[in-house]
């Protein structure tokens, strides 16, 4: 997901969360008076995202959203905008996920004033200039053909396998669309989406820090002038079952491979046997923490690559940041590994490795200790979650979108760490993880190369560049001819080029 931006905080505060303030929530209004915190924070919620993309207009939520921050308002240009937040050091921007398109700013208290009156209106009344569309429009096709493409391999092997799993549904494409939906989309199509998806009564409001009621007024107010409608109602996702591994080879030049694998699992967080599989999830590929398991088989053991990590639910710009980012939720998850590229003659080692670390906790379950390490780390791990309140506020916008009671979804899995039973994990295990049917997808040259290898279940073995133990060279024994079996017509060979047409 690609937040777009106005302009750049020139500052980044770090506030801590006291526990004293006001908190009040209903159907479109969550508010959190905080008079210790002079930074106010607002999120809009609008209930639109990817997934109500017209078939053939792929694309067109997102440039919808581009063109509410970087498109200027009916009084103002982009170029005036900008002028005019420049000195109050404050900033809005647009999140456009696959369920929501969050609208947020972030402003001093003693700058409300005059930063609410240009953030309401570049909500209320946008701009919908044809020079803006067609540049944001030529920015959405300059990230699929060049940037996704090839910049960054660990981004698109990503998208590919969401894509294959969610084929023909409207999970089925990228944020930014396809290349001809995008070119499909005309600046009225825009302001039609606007207006049928960006009205009164599809949008939730997210306030903190400390302002008062008729400060909260001049939001609420602003926003129930916007057209009339109705609530998005979201639409069904069915994804169709995955019969065996099927492969998709991305042949591309590349000096190192990319590795996404998964599958789709019917869990979402709210539920107790989710945290439950968090624990499972996090001792086998905590994102970026060096204690979990595939990291230190592949990376720490054996210095294949940077990292190596596991997902019960959508982590989003996964290279970039440390923690997950509130406000990209799902109604419908999948189960993922996420190889960080590795040398392309170890692709076969390291897709067998990652499968036989994950085979062997199917079979095998966690071990109390295991499972008592990990709980006690995730009860304190989760509040690195949500270290300011305006990742708090977020958060609480995920609680509504997942009808998370108080205290929410946070507090939740720090509270039930100390109640889940090492039974509960492992019954959670044997309930979701599975490793017959699934999708791997490579980002490499030599596809052919592969395809064969795959099939035949040829022997990949393992030069290291260093002295390895002999513990590590009698695994590697095991791992260089470890079967996976997977059929030729469940391997598919797709030209980079070809990608997201």
């Amino acid at each position: 997901m690609k937040t777009i931006n106005i302009l750049v905080a020139l500052f980044i505060l770090l506030v801590h969360i006291p526990t004293n303030g006001n908190s009040m929530s209903n159907d479109k209004v969550i508010l959190k008076i905080n008079k210790e915190n002079p930074i106010i924070s607002i999120k809009v919620w609008f209930k639109v995202g990817s997934q109500d993309d017209p078939k053939g207009k792929e694309g067109l939520s997102y440039l919808t959203a581009s063109m509410l921050t970087q498109g200027g308002t009916a009084k103002n240009t982009f170029a005036s905008m900008t002028e005019k937040l420049f000195p109050l050091a404050s900033y809005y921007s647009a999140r456009p996920s696959v369920e929501m398109t969050i609208f947020e700013g972030k402003t001093h208290k003693d700058n409300f004033d005059e930063f609410v009156s240009l953030f309401n209106e570049q909500i209320t009344e946008p701009g919908f200039r044809e020079e803006d569309f067609t540049r944001l429009k030529n920015d959405a096709l300059n990230y699929i053909e060049t940037t996704l493409r090839y910049s960054s391999d660990e981004e698109l092997g990503k998208a590919v396998l969401y894509n294959t799993i969610f084929n023909g549904t409207p999970y089925g494409h990228i944020l930014q669309g396809t290349i001809s939906g995008l070119k499909s989309i005309t600046l009225e199509d825009v302001k039609n989406f606007y207006s049928t998806y960006f009205n009164r009564e599809n949008y939730v409001v997210a306030i903190t820090g400390d302002l008062s009621q008729a400060q909260v007024s001049k939001i609420t107010d602003a926003l129930e002038k916007l057209n009339p409608g109705k609530e998005n109602t979201p639409p069904a996702i069915k994804a169709e079952k995955i019969e065996g591994i099927n492969v998709v080879i991305i042949e591309k030049q590349a000096n190192a491979t990319a590795i996404s694998m998964g599958y789709p699992i019917d869990l979402v967080r709210g539920n107790r046997e989710w945290y439950a599989l968090s624990i499972a999830n996090s001792w086998l590929g905590e994102h970026r923490n060096s204690s979990s398991h595939l990291y230190q088989i592949i990376r720490e053991e054996r210095g294949l690559n940077y990292g190596d990590y596991s997902y019960i639910e959508n982590f989003p710009n996964g290279g970039r940041f440390q923690m997950p980012n509130p406000n990209a939720p799902k109604r419908h998850q999948i189960f993922e590994i996420w190889i960080r590229p590795v040398p392309n003659e170890t692709k076969h080692f390291a897709f067998r490795a990652a499968i036989r670390e994950f085979e062997k906790l199917l079979k095998n379950g966690m071990t109390d200790d295991t499972y008592s390490a990990t709980r006690s780390f995730l009860r304190n791990y989760v509040l690195n979650y949500a270290p300011t309140e305006d990742a708090r506020l977020g958060y609480m916008i995920d609680d509504k979108f997942y009808n998370i009671p108080a205290p929410g979804h946070i507090e939740t899995f720090r509270n039930l760490m100390s109640k889940i039973s090492l039974a509960e994990v492992n019954d959670a295990i044997k309930k979701n993880f599975q490793s017959e049917n699934m999708v791997i997808v490579f980002i490499t040259p030599d596809a052919e190369a592969l395809k064969n290898a795959l099939v035949n279940n040829e022997s990949s073995p393992i030069v290291y560049s260093s002295p390895k133990s002999d513990f590590i060279l009698e695994e590697d024994k095991e791992i260089i001819n470890y079967p996976i079996k997977i059929k030729a017509e469940n391997i598919k060979i797709v030209k980079v080029d070809e990608l997201f047409n």
